[in-house]
């Protein structure tokens, strides 16, 4: 069961065809549309935290890759060994996010991540979230980041993370990036440097369009800046 403070969204469930499993999703209501267009951005979370649900391990390894280059990189004792990242190294805004996320005052630390274009039927559903044409929208780009709380704590509450999400979700709203969204996605999580701690981890989907390509990057490098700050200010109160 999901508790938490009287806030204006709404929770529904929806059938994921990736999954065929429901997915609990928290939608922020309070972006305002002009001409029927969203002028702030949507931002939503949901909960994948069933049996039947993937864990975070952390650290991980690919076992199909001969090159052991796969695996996870402790970024916070090695910053400099993003140059190991293909994807950071690729990507410039990836690169700053993951130095800003695990920078010794951030209060989480970075697990996996990924950016690439979208495919059409991934650019599909983003135009339909966002409520725009296909010229507006001809191209997409997004990026994930998997997150984990430093403290203890905060890393094995469900309800403290919850209330973060509310949070979080209800001030990306208020960004002005028209053509963007931001999904969070709450997990199960163990973390085992010295011992196994069992906790969640939040997966952080940045997904934005574009009439072009370059402006669909640029819009998602933009938004990606915007989510990171609000992920390290004061006002989530974990800071």
């Amino acid at each position: 069961m999901v508790t938490g403070q009287n806030i204006p969204c709404c929770a529904f469930f929806w059938l994921t065809p990736e999954t065929s499993r429901p997915r609990l999703f928290f939608v922020r209501r309070g972006f305002a549309v002009r001409d029927a267009k969203i002028v702030e951005m949507l931002s939503e979370w949901s909960a994948e935290c069933s049996p039947h649900d993937p864990v975070l391990v952390v650290p991980w390894s690919d076992p199909s890759d001969s090159t052991g280059n796969r695996r996870f990189i402790d970024l916070r004792e090695n910053p400099y060994d993003l140059d190991h990242l293909p994807e950071a190294e690729q990507y410039p805004p990836l690169m700053h996010a993951l130095r800003a996320l695990n920078g010794a005052r951030s209060p989480v630390f970075t697990a996996k991540c990924d950016a690439w274009r979208l495919d059409p039927e991934e650019l599909d559903a983003l135009r339909l979230n966002l409520g725009i044409n296909d010229d507006e929208g001809a191209e997409g780009f997004a990026s994930y980041i998997d997150v984990l709380w430093r403290e203890r704590s905060r890393f094995a509450s469900f309800h403290l993370q919850e209330q973060m999400l509310h949070r979080l979700t209800r001030q990306a709203s208020s960004l002005e990036y028209h053509y963007a969204m931001l999904d969070c996605i709450l997990r199960p999580a163990v973390i085992d440097f010295t011992g196994p701690q069992e906790g969640f981890a939040i997966t952080l989907y940045v997904k934005a369009a574009g009439h072009d390509a370059r402006a669909a990057e640029e819009h998602w490098a933009s938004t990606l800046e915007g989510v990171v700050a609000l992920f390290r200010g004061k006002d989530l109160g974990f800071t």
